[in-house]
């Protein structure tokens, strides 16, 4: 828990200078997510795609909506989180 606490601390502090970053990295993770889902056409790949989208909008619209910075970060977290757990199991399933 305190390596949240810092983390969060930390992107609160540089708030403005995190967010281009943040959309920029989430938004490239939950690209080649994307592109994996598709690739592997795995079991259940168009529930997958939808949550793999559906996370990455939510990440957007949290900026959007100027919502606080810990459901900002919370969001960031969630959503590269569940987008690489996707990546790695459609690269698993690729090859």
């Amino acid at each position: 828990m305190a390596v949240y606490n810092k983390l969060l601390l930390d992107f609160r502090s540089l708030y403005w200078e995190y967010v281009p970053l943040s959309i920029i990295f989430q938004s490239c993770v939950g690209s080649v997510a994307a592109m994996m889902i598709l690739a592997a056409k795995g079991p259940y790949y168009i529930l997958q795609l939808g949550i793999c989208i559906l996370l990455s909008m939510l990440y957007n619209a949290a900026i959007l909506a100027q919502l606080k910075s810990k459901w900002v970060f919370d969001m960031l977290l969630i959503s590269v989180g569940i987008n690489v757990l996707l990546l790695v199991l459609n690269l698993w399933i690729a090859v």
